[in-house]
């Protein structure tokens, strides 16, 4: 029988929008339990996976043997009928960490339905056949670029000379959601010569025109440098989308056919077990996805910029009141976030179903029926259900736990 505790190891990928060498903390928490990985300082690291994803599944790390494996073998044991029935032996989520250095490609994550024709008629780019819901926790400052800003925002902002040519020809007078469907069909449609042509007139509109919205000005120079001018994804993002900045432990939530672009920060991200993305900007010509496909999906949800932070809520799994949880709206997981100060402890009750938990600061210890595990900064283990954990810290101590239940 297996351990209901297995510390794993686990692996990086080396996307370019990644932090390089040692400033991805991504890469110094993968290299803390993975002997076989070699930090590279020329190299950038975006994406620490944890989970069993086939891409880049972990393993544990004292035998060496795939997780997926393992849970296989006793999936009542690790993972618990209730989940079994309801996922199968697969972990219904995908916890990972991300160091952003620079813009991710504009993109949606595609509904559940879309997921699976997708799937079907492309296996090998659409990989499986789920939707791809997520939440970012910021682990310091994060950027980002989230769901639609207000209609009137963008209305007000498409009145400016250079903007004028990407609204719908139609003689609707109504500015509404199919109007900004139109209008991101326009930028991303547009050729290169008048994206630049346009983004080079919004440098170079007087800071008064923009209202509210002039910090565009501080950001054109810093996407430009990143992706150039005629980079489609610089209308899109400057012009239709909310620019959000959160501070060490708010949390937002994406929807499935949520558009969005994160920009730059630390963050522990969460996802229902998925690899499906349509992008359309920040990226090279040949990585995009068809802007039609991408268009027609778009959903209009978050046009608050508030809509999509998540709360931090009080749990019954806490035992000494150290630890919160994040309930996005979806059935594949939730997150508890213990966070102890130097002599602190915490008891943290069952939970009904697998987990996977990292310590991303700080030094201490669980114990497991009896069992001392070390829980330092970058320790990564899977917990099995039905486990009370006792966690006592040593210095300052934060570990972020995705769960099923």
């Amino acid at each position: 029988m297996a351990d209901s505790v297995i510390q794993l190891k686990c692996n990086c990928n080396n996307y370019p929008w990644g932090r390089t060498g040692r400033q991805s903390l991504a890469a110094r928490l993968c290299e803390k339990t993975n002997p076989e990985f070699k930090l590279d300082d020329s190299k950038s690291y975006a994406e620490m996976w944890m989970g069993t994803y086939p891409e880049l599944p972990s393993y544990s790390l004292k035998t060496g043997e795939d997780l997926q494996e393992i849970l296989n073998r006793n999936k009542d044991k690790l993972i618990g009928k209730t989940v079994v029935d309801k996922f199968g032996s697969d972990l219904p989520f995908l916890p990972k960490i991300l160091s952003i250095a620079k813009a991710l490609p504009l993109q949606i994550h595609p509904n559940k339905e879309l997921s699976e024709k997708l799937h079907k008629e492309d296996p090998e780019k659409y990989t499986d056949p789920n939707h791809k819901p997520e939440i970012a926790v910021a682990l310091g400052k994060f950027e980002a670029f989230i769901g639609f800003k207000p209609l009137p925002d963008i209305e007000q902002l498409m009145k400016l000379e250079s903007l004028k040519q990407f609204l719908p020809q139609s003689g609707s007078q109504k500015f509404d959601n199919e109007t900004l469907r139109e209008i991101c069909r326009a930028m991303l449609k547009a050729p290169e010569n008048t994206v630049a042509a346009a983004v080079k007139s919004l440098r170079s509109t007087p800071v008064e025109q923009y209202g509210k919205q002039a910090y565009i000005l501080d950001l054109i120079p810093r996407l430009e440098e990143q992706y150039g001018r005629s980079d489609n994804g610089n209308l899109i993002a400057l012009v239709c989308m909310n620019y959000v900045i959160l501070e060490a432990g708010s949390v937002v939530y994406i929807p499935a056919d949520g558009i969005h672009a994160y920009l730059s920060g630390d963050i522990v991200e969460c996802m229902a077990r998925s690899n499906n993305v349509i992008n359309t900007g920040f990226c090279p010509k040949p990585d995009r996805d068809s802007v039609d496909l991408f268009t027609n999906t778009l959903t209009f949800k978050q046009h608050d910029p508030n809509e999509p932070m998540l709360k931090r809520e009080a749990t019954a799994k806490s035992g000494n009141g150290k630890t919160i949880e994040f309930k996005p709206p979806m059935s594949e997981f939730n997150m508890l976030v213990t966070e102890l100060a130097a002599g602190e402890t915490e008891t943290v009750k069952p939970v009904l179903g697998p987990s996977i938990m990292i310590a991303t600061s700080g030094h201490g210890k669980m114990t497991v029926d009896g069992q001392e595990f070390p829980l330092d900064e970058g320790y990564i283990y899977f917990v099995g259900q039905g486990v009370t954990l006792d966690i006592s810290a040593s210095d300052d101590l934060a570990v972020y736990r995705a769960y099923a239940e």
